[in-house]
């Protein structure tokens, strides 16, 4: 299950941010487990460092919780690092990745 979400200023969205709700394997006393993935989180250039961004991560991270979610990741590239860091995202030593090997 995906979700989408925007801020509007007027009639125009000026942001949005797509949530990806993902089933995990089940575990004992855990079988009905989810996870959410930021997949992309954009706001219009003039209207950036005005908070937008963060409510847009605030509000995804808030709608996979109430979903039952244990916790939500995201791809982060560097220049938007910041931003996820003040919104309490933090590396984690147990989430682990590889990459495809080169061809």
């Amino acid at each position: 299950m995906s979700r989408l979400r925007q801020r509007p200023v007027g009639d125009e969205p000026v942001g949005m941010v797509w949530l990806a709700l993902l089933d995990r394997v089940p575990r004992p006393g855990g079988w009905d487990r989810c996870c959410g993935d930021l997949q992309t989180l954009y706001v219009v250039p003039e209207h950036r460092g005005q908070g937008l961004g963060a409510a847009l991560v605030d509000a995804a991270a808030s709608y996979a919780w109430e979903r039952g979610a244990e916790r939500v990741t995201v791809h982060a590239g560097t220049r938007s690092v910041p931003l996820y860091r003040r919104a309490g995202f933090g590396p984690s030593p147990v989430l682990l990745h590889r990459a495809r090997p080169q061809e």
